[in-house]
């Protein structure tokens, strides 16, 4: 559909579902492995004490790779990538969400405020429990233990015994912590995202009207200079 300002609006309806989640997932992945060995670096930097390991983003990556090569960047990335699942949890529920309140009100500041909140719970409900583990195993090392948990026997295993890792991981939060283990950060997370997505996605609206009544105009203004003609070329002599 489109408004009075002819910005179109993409609803839930126009989508094309199965382009819409595998390029979503295809593009969220390519993304991810590209930026995960500096969230593993930043997570390691901001858990050591001092600088009793690494002095520094650059040093941290040299020192990981020399000590594992570059498998020692992407620890805890298989269960990383689970939250890809929340990525497509939030879109989906908060096209869903627009959709439903759709119905009470055609506000589209009410509709994103609703669906973006709504949203965010969603998404975090899912992605804070992997991230606890995720970051649980970029915290495994050789030598100094640096998090809470140690994997037991083999801590710098490779290919499929890194989900023996998620496995004693996961054992140890239970044993330590039960299910609320899992669930460390989850209200400080909800606190930070539930607003910030609730005022976004109005905003995204709003600006996105604005622009498109500046481009109009401007497009407009282009016009009537174009039908002046020869009048462009007049320079009045007294600038000079």
């Amino acid at each position: 559909m489109e408004d009075k300002r002819n910005i179109q609006i993409i609803e839930w309806e126009h989508l094309d579902k199965k382009k819409f989640y595998v390029f979503g997932v295809a593009m969220t992945m390519m993304i991810r492995v590209s930026v995960y060995p500096f969230t593993l670096i930043r997570t390691r930097l901001q858990v050591q004490k001092g600088r009793s390991l690494y002095h520094g983003t650059f040093d941290a990556f040299i020192k990981i790779l020399r000590a594992d090569g570059v498998t020692g960047l992407y620890r805890g990335f298989l269960v990383n990538t689970f939250t890809l699942i929340s990525g497509q949890c939030y879109v989906t529920t908060y096209e869903l969400t627009r959709k439903f309140v759709a119905d009470y009100s055609q506000s589209n500041t009410v509709k994103s405020l609703v669906a973006g909140g709504s949203a965010s719970l969603v998404a975090q409900s899912i992605t804070v429990p992997i991230d606890v583990v995720s970051q649980h195993l970029m915290m495994q090392r050789k030598g100094e233990k640096m998090g809470r948990f140690q994997v037991r026997g083999n801590p710098e295993g490779q290919g499929v015994v890194a989900f023996g890792q998620t496995k004693d991981i996961i054992r140890q939060i239970l044993r330590a912590d039960g299910l609320r283990g899992f669930y460390r950060g989850y209200v400080a997370s909800l606190l930070t995202y539930i607003p910030n997505s609730a005022v976004w996605w109005p905003f995204y609206h709003f600006y996105a009207g604005v622009s498109g009544q500046v481009i109009l105009q401007i497009t407009e203004t282009a016009a009537s200079h174009m039908a002046c003609g020869p009048c462009l070329f007049l320079v009045p002599t007294d600038i000079y």
